[in-house]
């Protein structure tokens, strides 16, 4: 990868663009997909951008082909992305499953729209937090963000690409479509872009084990035409590569396969505070609901009430330590988000009674009024 691919200056984009020009900042070359609102700009950008800068672009048949195609590309050697929305979020589970057990560095954009099934096309949601978590059957860890703005998706993408190769599977990009639409000032810096290798082998042929984790239970990456012999099953595998259906087997790859997230997650967890020293209330929330919510902050400002932000940029692993911090020290915490009630289980869960917990839902296809968060936290406070 050369700086000179990077378009660095100051654009004026949108959300979508700017996460494919960040997969491209991050050394993404290979990009496979099919087009779906509201991310097909996100195509469209990376079939323009990739062939020039000797990447590739693949227009696959459906979401299904589209993650097997990016699978198989970072097993032969390239930093992949696919990116989708609702349906074809679905499409994948199967194949994310697959990406988590061989341990596939790559990325999975979901710009969420309005669901179930077909739901509204073309209007925001965020109504899929919790497929996102699990979506794909078994036991598994996940890491993903929730960007809030157009610099956020570009930055959240390079580093999304960085964690993927840092602990080896997929990293997913949780937007939505108001993010992926808006457009605003994105800074572009070559200079602060630090990318993450890729693990290659440290040791001679003979000695290499494909799925023997380091000191982080991470395994070094070995690529189809590096010379080492690999292989890659869905099934459950010793460190060879080699299917390996017993009860031991599965106990020892599972816990190497969780741990390797959970051990780590103080490093992979990023959230932003607001004010939440002192405050009455703090509202946890992430993406454009986030956003939202500061109209709401103002107007409980302006009554007396001191309201803060535990912002959610990483969404899984869940920032369950920063929530239980903030519970004991608050009336209550307000849940604002383009769902039903998904991530505020989430927060009850690491609350754990300390203090009350109210979702402020909306089912999509538009944002909260201000005024209904107010009343929330008026109703806490």
């Amino acid at each position: 990868m050369s700086n000179k691919d990077i378009l660095a200056g100051e654009y004026f984009l949108n959300g979508d663009v700017a996460c494919a020009e960040g997969a491209i900042a991050a050394g993404c070359r290979l990009f496979a997909g099919y087009p779906i609102t509201p991310q097909s700009e996100i195509t469209e950008r990376m079939a323009l951008r990739l062939p020039i800068i000797g990447g590739y672009f693949l227009q696959m048949e459906d979401e299904l082909a589209s993650i097997a195609a990016i699978l198989g590309g970072a097993w032969g050697g390239m930093k992949a992305m696919t990116a989708t929305s609702g349906p074809g979020f679905s499409l994948m589970m199967e194949n994310l499953g697959l990406g988590i057990m061989t341990e596939t560095p790559c990325v999975v954009v979901d710009v969420q729209r309005g669901g179930p099934s077909t739901g509204l096309p073309t209007a925001t949601s965020q109504g899929d937090m919790m497929q996102a978590r699990w979506g794909t059957h078994g036991d598994h860890e996940i890491i993903a963000f929730a960007p809030a703005s157009p610099q956020e998706m570009f930055d959240q993408t390079v580093k999304a690409f960085n964690l993927s190769e840092h602990f080896r599977q997929p990293v997913l990009i949780m937007a939505d479509e108001v993010v992926g639409h808006m457009m605003e000032r994105v800074t572009i810096d070559p200079d602060k872009i630090e990318i993450y290798p890729r693990r290659k082998p440290s040791v001679p042929y003979d000695r290499f084990l494909p799925y023997k984790g380091g000191a982080d239970l991470v395994p070094e990456m070995a690529c189809a035409g590096d010379g080492y012999r690999i292989h890659v099953t869905g099934l459950t595998h010793d460190e060879h590569g080699y299917p390996d259906l017993t009860v031991e087997s599965q106990k020892k790859l599972m816990e190497r396969l969780m741990n390797k997230i959970r051990l780590n997650a103080d490093e992979i967890i990023e959230v932003e505070e607001e004010n939440t020293r002192g405050a009455d209330v703090v509202l946890v929330t992430y993406g454009i609901a986030a956003r939202t919510s500061l109209r709401a902050i103002e107007l409980a400002a302006e009554k007396g009430i001191k309201v803060g932000m535990l912002r959610l940029i990483t969404v899984w692993p869940f920032p369950a330590k920063e929530v239980r911090a903030i519970a004991g020290e608050v009336k209550g915490i307000i849940v604002p988000e383009l769902n039903l009630g998904q991530m505020v289980r989430e927060v009850e869960r690491a609350v754990a009674g300390k203090c009350p917990v109210r979702l402020v839902p909306h089912a999509g296809g538009g944002l909260h009024r201000p005024e209904d968060i107010l009343a929330a936290i008026e109703e806490v406070a």
